[in-house]
């Protein structure tokens, strides 16, 4: 893990577990992960294959422009990376780990950074663990994505992680081949990466810290919790 954000959203997992193997959906208080709970995102993988976000902060959706609530996780994932987070996210769930993710995110535009996410299991009502809260952060200068949003990933690295120190990446399935470049050479100013989007660039969403902190309140109080 390269953030500090990541082994603090680690760190308070592991605080909440209180001798369990992972802890509760309901264990979560908002209040204490504030300041990167915009972020934050919480997913059900009752199908690890098939994660879906149930619920994420509004500076993600920024991020990736668009209200990603009810949407697939892998949705924006090259093909092969998509089937190797399938395989990781079992993994976890099964390991009672959380795992960190490094990916390349690149807009339509191609401007690329380095993204960090991790994804640590959770269960509800004490079942078993089929959900993860998660957060990610961009690792290099957001301003090479020029505003836009991100519209691809690609996995370039991935661990099982403790509280102190990363699991051996050995037993991991493996990552998806290299990224393939494309040079094209019919205009001096081409880039040298070509990336095709088959969808159209979705609407911008406005950051509004309060109003995240008030829907995952709803979502992690006992009270009327989602199930």
């Amino acid at each position: 893990m390269k953030h500090k954000n990541s082994h603090l959203l680690v760190g308070y997992w592991s605080r909440l577990r209180k001798g369990r193997d992972v802890p509760d959906q309901t264990d979560i208080d908002p209040r204490a992960i504030k300041r990167m709970l915009s972020h934050v995102f919480i997913l059900d993988a009752i199908n690890p294959a098939r994660p879906i976000y149930r619920l994420a902060g509004t500076g993600l959706c920024e991020r990736f422009g668009m209200e990603l609530k009810g949407t697939a996780f892998l949705a924006n994932w090259e093909g092969q990376s998509g089937i190797a987070l399938g395989s990781l996210l079992k993994q976890a769930l099964k390991a009672r780990k959380p795992v960190c993710l490094s990916s390349i995110g690149a807009t339509a535009e191609c401007g690329m950074v380095e993204l960090e996410t991790i994804l640590a299991p959770i269960t509800f009502d004490g079942g078993e663990p089929v959900r993860f809260i998660g957060f990610t952060q961009v690792l290099s200068d957001a301003a090479l994505l020029a505003g836009r949003p991100i519209a691809f990933q690609r996995l370039v690295a991935s661990q099982l992680v403790r509280e102190d120190e990363p699991l051996s990446a050995g037993a991991l399935p493996p990552l998806p081949p290299p990224v393939q470049i494309q040079r094209n050479h019919s205009h001096p100013r081409a880039p040298h990466l070509r990336l095709v989007v088959s969808q159209d660039r979705p609407s911008q969403v406005n950051i509004d810290a309060s109003e995240t902190l008030r829907r995952m309140a709803q979502l992690f109080g006992g009270n009327g919790a989602e199930k």
